[in-house]
């Protein structure tokens, strides 16, 4: 594991002079990250209303209070209709879990669905958007060499549809800001923690549980607590820059290393294999191909491909934004643990 040392530290309390309590939409607010921002809100004083659908589970809101808005962000009418009276919006909603969606589902909810945010944003006069994107929407570097917010996407749509949608949502973000929105961009990394519902980062820990990682991927990537994105979100609501993007990570670390500390925290023994890179690409088309047969797999040919590399990413710019995170890496996997045995996941 390699924590990277920060420049000087920004404080997470300043506000720049704006302290007044505002109301805040949060797109996706029943969801892992989302449901957090939702926290930092309301534990800062503002007010926190969620964009759901009638059907959405409200497990991750528990003992929160806040605004409930109807409606779907590829519903322009109910977008218009959630932002009145706020000035904030927190576009958070998206189809993550890419390994089990539709495509076309995805491209529909994470490209359309962003500019039919940012245009109803733009006719309610919200004064800021702030942009959940990915640290998939950035291009990659050779030889496991740091990403830096510099980077456009640069991989195969075909292969890896969730960065390509993420690319092209950004697109329309800049598109906006050229017109005059006022536009953040936030670009997590690998996010764990309490309430992935969804079981997408933290899916790591059950598969070991259940006994269904058979070997372990030599390559590693950037990880930060979902609480930590929740803090730089609010922090980026007051200090950010339009226009800019952040990419958000704290330390970065081998899967070995996670897949050790993880199967001791869930009272497993770690596999013993870690394979060898150039295995990546056969077991990755083997993955692919038996999923196009309909065979149910906890990954995908990308994920297989993608985790033999060194995926790190550059995040100084957002720690001198908006403060180095804070949580570390035994008690964010812990967590991620105990939030699933409480909720009966695990």
């Amino acid at each position: 594991m390699r924590w990277r040392n920060p420049p000087a530290k920004a404080d997470r309390s300043r506000s720049d002079g704006d302290t007044h309590m505002v109301t805040a939409l949060v797109t996706g607010g029943t969801g892992f990250i989302g449901s957090h921002i939702a926290r930092a809100l309301i534990a800062s004083g503002h007010t926190a209303r969620v964009l759901r659908r009638e059907s959405s589970p409200l497990t991750a809101l528990e003992g929160l209070t806040v605004e409930h808005a109807i409606g779907d962000v590829t519903d322009p009418a109910s977008l218009l209709a959630a932002m009145d009276g706020c000035e904030w919006v927190f576009h958070v909603a998206a189809v993550a879990d890419y390994w089990r969606a539709d495509t076309a589902r995805m491209y529909q909810v994470n490209v359309d669905g962003t500019r039919f945010v940012l245009e109803a944003a733009r006719k309610a006069h919200i004064k800021r958007v702030l942009f959940t994107s990915s640290g998939a929407a950035l291009g990659r570097r050779a030889h496991g060499q740091p990403i830096d917010e510099s980077l456009n996407f640069n991989g195969n749509p075909k292969r890896f549809p969730y960065g390509h949608t993420k690319a092209l949502a950004e697109q329309e973000a800049a598109r906006a800001v050229a017109q005059g929105q006022d536009v953040v961009i936030l670009n997590p990394s690998v996010v764990m923690g309490p309430g992935d519902l969804n079981q997408i980062s933290g899916s790591l820990m059950l598969e070991l549980k259940r006994g269904g990682v058979p070997a372990i991927p030599p390559g590693g990537v950037t990880l930060i607590d979902v609480r930590d994105v929740a803090a730089a979100h609010l922090m980026a609501a007051t200090v950010g820059r339009s226009g800019e993007r952040y990419l958000l990570g704290a330390f970065d670390v081998r899967w070995q290393t996670i897949t050790a500390l993880s199967a001791e925290i869930v009272g497993v023994r770690p596999p013993p294999i870690v394979f060898p890179v150039f295995l990546g690409v056969p077991l990755g088309a083997i993955v692919d191909g038996l999923r196009t047969l309909g065979v149910k797999l906890a990954v995908n040919g990308d994920q297989i491909r993608q985790s033999t590399k060194l995926i790190y990413f550059d995040c100084h710019k957002a720690w001198q934004a908006f403060g180095q995170p804070q949580i570390p890496l035994q008690r964010m996997l812990q967590d991620t643990y105990d939030w699933y045995v409480a909720h009966g996941i695990a």
